[in-house]
């Protein structure tokens, strides 16, 4: 670990809960969202169903080490971005609730049993996960005041918590580092689980 890095691996274990305990509203009402940039930033932060699995983005992307430690997390707003021009033009796309939660649900597990992907595959599963979170925030963009700040605000609360995940993945340097992040891979899963069971 870079020594850049290692201030934000030891700050991780007290901001995750924190992370963890927002909310726990269903982010995806289909109201809408007023606002802009505040609005933006605070939505994937307060919403367990986008806190779980861009956590876990981070934290799989960790446990594969590199390049997945920064492809990942680069993969997924990318292709979230399509995802969210699916939903502004109005392309249906089905079972978004289910695909997000299955996004908590398989990259929890990914992390909780280490699952070596060849990058590539890893990619891809990521990829699609994020079609379904961007497909849901683009059905809900054009009710903002400020489509453009809320986009700003909502890239960097998603990077924000890509990082968090790559910063506690960092701990998998150490033999109870590893243990932690599977820990934390599988509380991942449990919670996508969870809304998984409140969708059916």
């Amino acid at each position: 670990m870079t020594p850049a890095l290692r201030p934000m691996a030891r700050s991780l274990p007290l901001a995750l809960p924190l992370m963890l305990l927002a909310a726990a509203a269903q982010a995806h009402t289909g109201a809408g969202h007023a606002g802009g940039f505040v609005s933006g930033f605070s939505h994937p932060i307060l919403g367990w169903d986008h806190v779980v699995a861009m956590v876990a983005v981070g934290l799989w992307g960790a446990v594969l080490g590199k390049p997945a430690i920064w492809i990942l997390p680069v993969v997924f707003p990318l292709v979230m971005a399509f995802g969210a021009a699916l939903g502004i033009l109005g392309v249906p796309l089905p079972a978004v609730e289910t695909g997000i939660a299955l996004s908590g649900v398989v990259l929890g597990l990914a992390v909780a049993l280490a699952v070596r992907a060849p990058l590539p595959i890893a990619a891809v599963v990521v990829g699609v996960f994020a079609i379904f979170h961007g497909h849901a925030h683009g059905t809900e963009l054009p009710a903002a005041a400020n489509p453009l700040a809320y986009g700003v605000g909502f890239v960097l609360g998603t990077g924000l918590l890509h990082m968090a995940g790559i910063a506690l993945g960092l701990l998998t340097a150490k033999p109870a580092g590893r243990i932690v992040v599977r820990l934390a891979g599988g509380l991942i899963a449990v919670v996508g689980g969870a809304f998984l069971a409140g969708i059916a």
